[in-house]
């Protein structure tokens, strides 16, 4: 009985341990990766808005769907938030990429313009 036991206890501290491993990297997960990229479709500006403080430290890099360089306006809202002007693009497909130097982390989100 006593092995039986053991074995049991030590099943329910390895899911235990599992647990707490899955909470910290939800918690721990890369702001520059679950970024929300709206509206999207957009018309006049994008908005990116992240989950931490971190939208001065970020680079940002747009390309046409067929992966042209573009040159966009971007404005920091606050630290969570950037506003990038589309107005002027021609309708279709974009691609804007996230560059967070610091974690060496980047995203690439594409949206349509309308």
């Amino acid at each position: 009985m006593k092995p039986v036991l053991l074995f049991v206890l030590a099943i329910f501290m390895s899911l235990q341990a599992f647990g707490q491993n899955a909470e910290e990297g939800i918690r721990s997960a890369d702001p520059v990766k679950t970024a929300q990229v709206y509206p999207n479709p957009a018309v006049d500006y994008l908005s990116i808005k992240f989950e931490s403080p971190i939208s001065k430290s970020v680079k940002f890099s747009f390309h046409s769907i067929i992966g042209t360089p573009l040159e966009l306006e971007q404005e920091a809202v606050d630290n969570f938030e950037v506003k990038i002007k589309v107005k002027d693009l021609a309708a279709g497909y974009y691609i804007v990429v996230v560059h967070d130097a610091q974690s060496n982390t980047r995203g690439v989100y594409k949206f349509l313009k309308k």
